[in-house]
């Protein structure tokens, strides 16, 4: 299985902390499995505009043809102005409107305060939605006051990344069965 944790900002720590830490969680859990960090500030990415994802070059066809190639997706997101950032929708708009399907997608939350919580519903998990993810219904969630220099403090914080990672890989297991049931179904 192939998993990519998408840190989807290219400001800030946090996002990246709780990406960094669900992927150790994977790591550890799960060793036969590959995952692959995509932190959007360590690429250049460019502007969607309308192309075929494929047809860019460098690190845009890197990161679209690496998120393509999943099975499974984690997609960490801070929240700006009680929304996605435009760096992780710039990459939704690089991909193709099927580019989930058959893929798992998780996801992870950071917020200044609880009031964003909705963001997620509202926002991301229509977009998901739209292009096909099976979206793992339970997300994490993490405030401000769940980090402390550069670490997140809160036990029930990590206990939900560990759940968040178990999830995602459970939910591509059953997909993968369920996809595999219904190919012997065809002939071909």
């Amino acid at each position: 299985m192939k998993i990519v944790a998408l840190a989807g900002s290219i400001v800030g720590s946090k996002t990246k902390i709780a990406i960094s830490k669900v992927v150790e969680i994977l790591q550890e859990k799960y060793p036969k499995h590959e995952v692959i960090v995509l932190d959007l500030a360590d690429y250049k990415i460019e502007f969607s505009d309308g192309r075929n994802y494929f047809e860019y070059e460098g690190d845009t066809k890197h990161v679209a043809e690496a998120i393509m190639a999943a099975d499974a997706l984690i997609i960490g997101t801070p929240t700006f102005q009680a929304s996605i950032p435009a760096t992780l929708k710039n990459i939704f708009d690089l991909l193709p409107v099927n580019a989930f399907r058959d893929k798992v997608v998780s996801t992870i939350v950071t917020a200044g305060t609880s009031k964003h919580y909705l963001m997620v519903e509202q926002q991301l998990k229509p977009i998901l939605a739209y292009m096909k993810a099976h979206i793992v219904p339970t997300y994490v969630f993490i405030e401000e006051k769940d980090f402390l220099r550069k670490e997140i403090i809160n036990d029930d914080v990590l206990f939900r990344l560990e759940r968040l990672a178990e999830d995602t890989v459970m939910v591509t297991d059953a997909f993968a069965e369920i996809r595999a049931k219904k190919d012997v179904e065809y002939d071909f």
